[in-house]
């Protein structure tokens, strides 16, 4: 196995200069940390190696001297893409502050497509809620109102981060997102007891998803209506992974994929529970599943991503209508 890139060599987003209408990205520093699994964050936090990351904030060009609300955007297993910089920008005119959320540059990672073991889920999910933190306590931003967005990878991580038993062990109790929009998110991980709290729940996902189960995600989403939650899903005919890209459809042939492994169910106290067993194990990590199911014959390379005519504009006017629900028209 060869070692990961040095962070410093790692093209970075926070080196790019990114202007919506004139006005500037602002970078924001993220202190974090890079759990090895959701047992460390919940039960053993103090044994959590730290981690600087960061991200941009954009601010609407007529946000004057109001508290804004505010939706973070979080990415994929392929990083910082050109649509969720288009999706800030979207927002960011239709009168939100955005933050595009960077995890991977710090830590010496350009792509998790072909390994998703390269940081854990949990510590995706950490990112967040530690974003979050920091971004609550910005003079410009409304605390109250503060969702996150993700896709793939990053869709799974706000899953999580809106789960109250991961929440409360980071933000405190009550604290946390008022809402996420979960984008074509991978629900192989999930809490036992998967309940958001005040958080309102929003997914929207192909039924030709090769990366992730639509059913794994359906039954994910219910367990989280059956513990109280504000949760629906759209499922789109048709479309693939990455249907908001708005390019067109290609083969990834090194994605790692295994859509129809058994979902890992988690403890309150955090330990994973292997599929096979009864009880968590705090010493389970993400590889020790990705081998496993590899082992059962579940893995296989290749999956496909992109867009057909008008999806990409259908989840523009989704994430739009979502937003606007939760937090009100800003401009």
């Amino acid at each position: 196995m060869t070692d990961a890139p040095a962070a410093d060599t790692i093209a970075r987003f926070r080196d790019q200069t990114i202007a919506f209408d004139g006005i500037s990205g602002r970078n924001i520093d993220i202190p974090s940390a890079s759990p090895l699994n959701y047992h460390q964050v919940i039960s053993r936090p103090g044994d959590m190696p730290p981690v600087t990351i960061d991200g941009k904030l954009f601010l609407p060009a007529s946000a004057g001297s109001k508290k804004l609300p505010l939706v973070m955007i979080v990415p994929g297993s392929l990083g910082v893409a050109p649509s969720h910089v288009a999706h800030a920008e979207t927002l960011t005119r239709a009168g939100f502050a955005t933050f595009i959320l960077d995890s991977f540059a710090a830590r010496g990672v350009t792509s998790t497509v072909a390994n998703q073991t390269q940081f854990s889920f949990a510590a995706s999910a950490y990112d967040v809620l530690a974003a979050f933190k920091v971004l609550a306590s910005l003079p410009e931003i409304d605390p109250s109102r503060i969702g996150a967005q993700g896709h793939s990878r990053g869709g799974s991580a706000v899953l999580t981060a809106a789960t109250r038993r991961f929440a409360d062990a980071v933000v405190g109790k009550k604290m946390g997102l008022r809402g996420v929009l979960a984008a074509y998110p991978w629900s192989g991980h999930q809490f036992s007891d998967p309940a958001v709290g005040a958080t309102s729940v929003r997914v929207l996902m192909g039924d030709a998803d090769e990366w992730c189960s639509p059913m794994q995600v359906q039954g994910h989403c219910q367990a989280i209506w059956l513990a109280g939650g504000d949760v629906t899903m759209r499922l789109i005919a048709g479309a693939h992974h990455s249907f908001d890209r708005g390019t067109g459809i290609i083969d990834v042939p090194n994605a790692s994929v295994s859509p129809a492994a058994p979902t890992a169910y988690i403890a309150d106290d955090g330990a994973l529970i292997h599929p096979t067993k009864d009880r968590g194990d705090p010493a389970l990590v993400d590889r020790d599943l990705m081998v496993y199911a590899l082992k059962a014959g579940y893995g296989r390379k290749g999956a496909k991503i992109g867009s057909r005519p008008g999806e990409a504009e259908l989840f523009r006017e989704d994430m739009l209508t979502f937003w606007a629900r939760l937090f009100g028209n800003p401009s």
